[in-house]
């Protein structure tokens, strides 16, 4: 099936399948503001999210129920596409209406070309609906599009309705509560203290203690819509600074192949292989207040451990990539103290020779605080490791440096060692397996 002409606003479609892919597309280019994409879950009877939960976006990235995921953004040459994936079988009885939205992050939505979205059929990859705004202007926020029931069957809408006021003013129209930055207001000047109060005679007694007040129940933390990108220009960040001071943080390493092919292809003159079995490792190295030094990674099956030393654990070893979870690692930042310095970085173990045509992207969530990420730049060398980011603790704050560093081993000397020497760990190393 070809691609759909883009829809009217205010036109809609049926949707005929279950699982949909959601892809939020633009081109990118300097001066372009980066774009996000989110859902938010709107109750039948309200029209409103029922609770913070029904938000997702780049902060809040899965539904608790499942039924949407935001998957993050693919670039391909000059396009760019957020995505997220539905499951509208999965959806709640009580959600009548799930919104698509867009955010421009540093700029208006009059600076973004090919602004756009489709909905296709995850299974197939056909299109089934395709919007195209063409007449943004001041606008930081966009509702694109949206899914909605009617007789027991879902429909898309083309929406098309712009805000002035951010991913901030819109989440807020919709009933979510947002952790707004907290300005320091100028303190009241202090009360003059009262006079003491005359003793009270040695024979009366005290009159009796007035019951406590019961306690109000606790109200559940605001979404925090904030997040860090680094760059070249801007590419170290500090944990503390973001909020990151304890709990976990997940590191995320998801990728694709720009071109996806199974023969030979050529970079820089040299034969380059590229599978479709194609295996990407997330390692680190890391070094102990105390000293000892080691790796986490799946060969050898060094997972590392989260409660105790190395206090940084692999989840597992994903082989495609394309799932969503792609290879994540976790660092217990409860016991960051106890860390001098972690560089994480990624290996091929199998099905190519370089990182040539393939796109990654690294982001680090901690558990309370910004999520932070960044991607690769394009490797133009014959590389078969990258250093991802250099985190060292400087007086007990963990700082995030973004290193997108690819190295070319020596002949016969591995990916592993080749780090070590690029940062000076100064292990031994034996050849291993997975």
């Amino acid at each position: 099936m070809g691609a759909r002409m883009s829809m009217l606003k205010g036109a809609n479609v049926p949707v005929p399948v279950r699982n949909v892919r959601v892809e939020l597309g633009w081109r990118s280019g300097q001066g372009v503001p980066d774009v996000d994409a989110s859902a938010l879950l709107l109750d039948a009877r309200t029209g409103k999210v029922r609770s913070d939960a029904d938000f997702v976006f780049y902060n809040q990235p899965e539904h608790a129920s499942g039924a949407v995921r935001h998957e993050g953004k693919h670039p391909e040459g000059d396009d760019t596409t957020d995505r997220l994936v539905v499951d509208l079988g999965g959806v709640e009885p009580s959600v009548e209406r799930i919104i698509l939205a867009a955010s421009a992050d540093g700029g208006t939505f009059g600076q973004v070309p090919g602004l756009h979205v489709r909905v296709l059929d995850a299974a197939a990859g056909t299109e089934i609906a395709r919007y195209d705004s063409r007449d943004a202007t001041v606008e930081t926020a966009f509702i694109l599009g949206e899914f909605y029931r009617r007789q027991g069957a879902w429909k898309f809408r083309a929406v098309g309705q712009g805000y002035a006021s951010g991913l901030e003013g819109l989440a807020t129209d919709f009933g979510i509560t947002v952790d707004e930055p907290q300005h320091a207001a100028s303190a009241p000047p202090a009360p003059f203290p009262a006079p003491p109060a005359p003793p009270a005679p040695a024979h009366h007694a005290s009159p009796p203690a007035r019951p406590a007040a019961p306690a109000a129940a606790p109200q559940p933390a605001p979404v925090r819509l904030t997040k860090v990108t680094l760059t070249k220009a801007s590419p170290a960040v500090s944990l503390t600074k973001q909020g990151g001071t304890s709990g976990t943080m997940r590191v995320n390493l998801n990728w694709e192949v720009r071109k996806q092919f199974t023969g030979w292809g050529s970079k820089l003159g040299r034969a380059v292989p590229v599978h479709a079995d194609l295996d990407l490792d997330l390692c680190a190295l890391y070094e102990l207040a105390d000293g000892r030094k080691g790796v986490v990674q799946a060969l050898g099956n060094a997972y590392g451990a989260l409660h105790q030393p190395p206090y940084i654990h692999l989840d597992g070893d994903d082989r495609t990539g394309a799932q969503a979870g792609g290879e994540n690692l976790t660092i217990n930042l409860d016991r960051r103290n106890e860390l001098r310095r972690v560089v994480i970085f990624v290996t091929i173990y199998e099905g190519a020779r370089s990182f040539a045509d393939l796109h990654a992207t690294v982001t680090l969530q901690p558990q309370h605080g910004a999520p932070v990420d960044f991607s690769l730049d394009e490797c133009t060398v014959p590389s078969t490791v990258c250093a991802l980011a250099l985190l060292t603790n400087q007086g007990g704050d963990l700082v995030v440096q973004r290193e997108a560093r690819y190295l070319v081993p020596e002949r016969g000397v591995s990916p592993q060692r080749t780090i070590d020497h690029a940062y000076g760990w100064g292990m031994n190393w034996t050849p291993g397996r997975k």
